[in-house]
């Protein structure tokens, strides 16, 4: 029983022993052996430790010989447990501040990749997901020979992917629950912002099927406007899609138009 009893008790001891001797050290008034230890626990990955004593002597080590190197790991612990927002904004401020540093390359790199890591799923909010771009983007223009330029150019495509589905996902929603004029805007935006989207036949038809239907569901006044609207709309997809497999469907709205059309001038 005191054999059980010490086993279960000594984890626990020396684990408030080691709790001791950290806040001791936190406490201790003495920057150089903070420092030490903070590199330590840098080294073990016990990030969370390594900041807290990092956070005791930056301002100590400010201007001096060892703060490059500070810096640049406490950058890198928040990375490291996740905190991406405080890792960009720590890696943007060491490329600024250690303009000739070695690491800055890399700093400005991560700055941006921490902003990729916080992207969200394309039904959220993406103003990180522009913020990774936007830094990557000025990455490339920098350093376009550096190793990670591709890497940089790749996860631009995979995030403007990302934002090219929000946006059309966007005007489909507005199609299928008939808001047809807000639908062909949010679509015409798509094509604006991504002019090489695999997407564009589909987005021009529906395009097109909105003004049609807009049309079609005008008071008087604004019917003959509105189709030639979707007669321009129908020559548009024509011109860019000729081998289309809706052609069949366009050509019937354009049927459908013209007839109407017809009807108005009678």
């Amino acid at each position: 029983m005191k054999n059980f009893v010490f086993v279960f008790l000594l984890p626990m001891l020396l684990l408030m022993s080691c709790k001791s001797e950290f806040e001791a050290l936190r406490t201790s008034n003495q920057p150089e052996k903070i420092y030490k230890a903070a590199n330590d626990y840098y080294q073990k990955k016990e990030y969370d430790r390594a900041i807290a004593l990092y956070d005791i002597v930056i301002q100590f080590y400010r201007g001096k010989t060892e703060a490059e190197d500070l810096f640049f790991k406490y950058a890198y612990a928040h990375y490291y447990l996740g905190d991406y927002i405080l890792a960009s904004s720590y890696f943007k401020n060491f490329a600024s501040t250690f303009a000739n540093s070695k690491n800055k390359i890399e700093a400005e790199y991560l700055a941006a990749y921490s902003n990729y890591r916080l992207s969200p799923n394309y039904k959220l909010d993406q103003t990180n997901t522009e913020k990774a771009i936007i830094g990557f983007e000025q990455f490339i223009n920098l350093y376009p020979d550096s190793d990670r330029a591709d890497s940089a150019n790749k996860l631009i495509d995979e995030m403007r992917k990302k934002l090219e589905q929000k946006s059309y996902e966007q005007g489909n929603l507005y199609y299928k629950i008939g808001q047809y004029q807000a639908a062909m805007v949010s679509f015409q935006n798509t094509l604006k912002d991504f002019p090489e989207s695999k997407r564009a036949e589909d987005i021009r038809f529906l395009i097109l099927n909105s003004s049609y239907i807009l049309a079609t569901n005008s008071i008087y006044e604004k019917k003959e406007e509105r189709f030639n609207e979707a007669l321009d709309h129908f020559n548009t997809f024509i011109k860019k899609h000729p081998k289309s497999r809706k052609l069949k469907d366009a050509r019937e709205i354009e049927k459908e138009t013209l007839s109407e059309l017809k009807k108005l001038k009678v």
